[in-house]
């Protein structure tokens, strides 16, 4: 078995398919992020970029491209933006008019 594998700092223009159907392009590189390692996807999108860190047990595939490629692809699978959630406030309390904290029970 012939290996040329290197074992350099991954830092390309690619293709990225994850597991789940999802295509995305940009530029990946390695970075660490609490002691794992994980893929950064900066996905360009019009003035900016758009982050994504990927768990590399997440990947399908990787394929290496131009930048023009790569850029050209990203601007038809942009990253659906992401929304804050938000929980319904609580109901207010109420008072109940036979509610006396004058009781002898602790609790």
């Amino acid at each position: 078995m012939h290996d040329d594998t290197e074992t350099t700092q991954l830092d390309e223009w690619m293709i990225v398919e994850l597991m789940g159907r999802v295509r995305r392009a940009g530029r990946v590189r390695e970075v660490e992020v609490a002691g794992k390692g994980f893929l950064r996807l900066d996905v360009p999108n019009g003035d900016g970029w758009a982050t994504q860190l990927i768990a590399p047990d997440a990947v399908y595939a990787l394929t290496p491209t131009s930048e023009e490629t790569a850029r050209a692809a990203a601007a038809r699978w942009q990253p659906e933006p992401v929304h804050r959630w938000e929980l319904p406030a609580a109901p207010a309390r109420t008072v109940d008019a036979d509610d006396h904290d004058d009781e002898e029970a602790p609790f």
